[in-house]
């Protein structure tokens, strides 16, 4: 990947944190949202936005649903706040590397214990 598109999937990971935490007034989005990738297209026109929370899955529908909602405010307060030609079309989608992450860990935990009996 080159680092401009790098550079520019930074800035638009943390500036859409920051917009999601302070601007968005959505009542469904009352928890904790991260942010934990951004993947911009080459041409800087598209984003796919991977979003997750501390609840896990269990609140996935209603939080992506929100965020789709408001996406065109999203990508106009991004396209105030940073300079590029183009600000990319916002798309969400969840990140459940956390989750997957987490039942390895416990998969990993269970099998060091069957061989420490």
């Amino acid at each position: 990947m080159p680092h401009r598109i790098e550079r520019v999937n930074t800035l638009i990971r943390r500036e859409i944190s920051e917009l999601i935490q302070q601007d968005l007034k959505d009542p469904r989005i009352d928890e904790f949202i991260t942010v934990t990738e951004v993947d911009t297209s080459a041409d800087l026109k598209f984003a796919k936005i991977y979003v997750s929370t501390m609840s896990g899955q269990a609140e996935e529908d209603k939080i992506l649903g929100a965020l789709k909602n408001a996406a065109g405010f999203l990508r106009t307060s991004l396209a105030k706040k940073i300079n590029l030609r183009y600000t990319p079309e916002l798309h969400f989608l969840w990140d459940n590397s956390i989750e997957h992450g987490d039942k390895i860990l416990r998969l990993i935990d269970e099998v060091s214990q069957e061989d420490n009996s």
